[in-house]
């Protein structure tokens, strides 16, 4: 995890100088984006907190997110991510949402994803969308790719938008 804390220490940097808060939906990184930005002192002042959203009930019953939105698509797609991210924001009503979702691997995902396959999105004041592909099979190099990619993500989208 400390190949992560320079990642967040931007994020939570860059959110603090602008009072604003976060909130974490993740899925492969399984929770790595969120203890990566809580592992940054003073990340209390805008990490709102962070869920894993690991299978379809957590999605419904957490997120609210129904199978009928989920019609046609299918997880690890950057729409989805955005859909993700618009809903946790809305829920707890924080300036920015980060989501996260892919195939960590070493296999795909039952959807035809390759391992290493990822998608994220950051809704607020601008929203934005973006998919990775590290081209590896390993878990755990994943799970660490995918988190400092999300992160350094929200950097990129949250610095578009003047304060």
């Amino acid at each position: 995890m400390k190949e992560l804390l320079p990642y967040a220490e931007r994020a939570v940097k860059l959110l603090i100088a602008r009072k604003q808060t976060i909130v974490v939906a993740e899925s492969s990184a399984g929770g790595l984006i969120t203890a990566a930005l809580l592992a940054v002192p003073g990340a209390s002042a805008c990490v709102r907190g962070g869920i894993v959203v690991y299978t379809r009930e957590i999605r419904r019953e957490i997120l609210g997110i129904t199978d009928d939105e989920m019609r046609g698509l299918t997880p690890s797609t950057e729409i989805y991510a955005l859909i993700k991210a618009r809903r946790a924001r809305e829920r707890v009503k924080t300036d920015w949402a980060l989501s996260e979702t892919g195939a960590t691997g070493p296999t795909g995902s039952r959807y035809g994803y390759p391992p290493g396959h990822a998608c994220f999105a950051v809704a607020g004041a601008v929203e934005a969308a973006r998919t990775l592909e590290t081209g590896r099979a390993d878990r755990v190099e994943n799970m660490q790719d995918f988190a400092a990619a999300a992160i350094d993500f929200l950097v990129d989208v949250v610095a578009r938008k003047p304060v």
